[in-house]
């Protein structure tokens, strides 16, 4: 992957980043988002948790490819439950799943262009657009390469391409350095500070040592709920003096943190039968 300067932007003026209250996203019985409250601004954040955790289920939320069961996500301003907006946030978003749909049978120039045109971008910028977003990701040598002839951490690096194709206020991101090896991860790092400089970008990772490197904000769910918010430097604080495990401070910060949060609602229980 290569950064390259970012060019000035020529669209309107208008507000950077997502808001969310009183989120709920339920699945069957399960209760993925249990009243989650959070604003995200310019920068990148850190999105950490345990499987289960419900980050999965908060990014699909937020990329308006998943309805949530209660609560309000605003995104550049706009609700984004009212479908008439959603085309239009759309266009301004890019999103990276776990798992990306891609046609092998394409090469990565034409499947990143149709993306493009998913994203109903301008015919006559989008060859150009393509080009870039392709080289950002050290691609450019196999653009007119099928995508089925490429390895896996390259595919990954096209399902980066056709995120920030559109050049997008928000991104999101979800586990988007599994399968790329550690000079990849950190080129990648690079890549998310550029973009963190103009936009909104939320990396959801099991990488905790990723979040330290490119992230200005992390918050930790756990359980359905938020049980963390702060800089990197104050997670890694948490774990500066602790016994949790881990190999270094943000990653003993990253358990202290959890271990904390599980142990609230034993503690409000107890003051509870001491009130009794």
């Amino acid at each position: 992957m290569t950064t390259a300067p970012h060019p000035s932007r020529s669209l309107p003026a208008e507000p950077v980043g997502i808001r969310v209250t009183g989120l709920r996203v339920r699945h069957r019985r399960t209760v993925a988002l249990d009243s989650v409250d959070l604003d995200f601004g310019p920068g990148v954040h850190g999105l950490l948790g345990p499987n289960g955790a419900g980050k999965t289920s908060l990014i699909r939320v937020l990329a308006t490819v998943a309805e949530p069961s209660g609560g309000r996500v605003e995104i550049l301003g706009h609700d984004a439950g009212d479908h008439r907006r959603r085309s239009g946030v759309r266009r301004r978003m890019g999103y990276l799943p776990q798992e990306f749909g891609y046609y092998p049978g394409f090469t990565v120039r034409e499947f990143v262009a149709y993306v493009a045109w998913l994203k109903e971008m301008p015919a006559a910028v989008t060859p150009n657009a393509v080009e870039r977003a392709v080289a950002r990701v050290g691609l450019a040598d196999r653009i007119d390469a099928k995508v089925r002839t490429l390895s896996g951490g390259m595919v990954r690096r096209v399902g980066i391409a056709q995120a920030i194709v559109n050049d997008p206020r928000v991104l999101l991101f979800d586990e988007p350095t599994a399968g790329l090896d550690p000079e990849q991860r950190v080129e990648f790092r690079e890549l998310l500070r550029e973009l963190g400089a103009s936009s909104t970008v939320i990396v959801s990772t099991h990488l905790v040592e990723d979040v330290a490197a490119a992230c200005t904000e992390v918050t930790l769910v756990e359980g359905g709920r938020v049980a963390y918010r702060g800089t990197p430097d104050s997670l890694a604080g948490l774990g500066d003096a602790t016994d949790c495990v881990g190999d270094n401070p943000i990653e003993r910060g990253y358990t202290a943190a959890l271990r904390a949060h599980r142990a609230r609602p034993r503690q409000a229980a107890a003051l509870g039968e001491v009130a009794r």
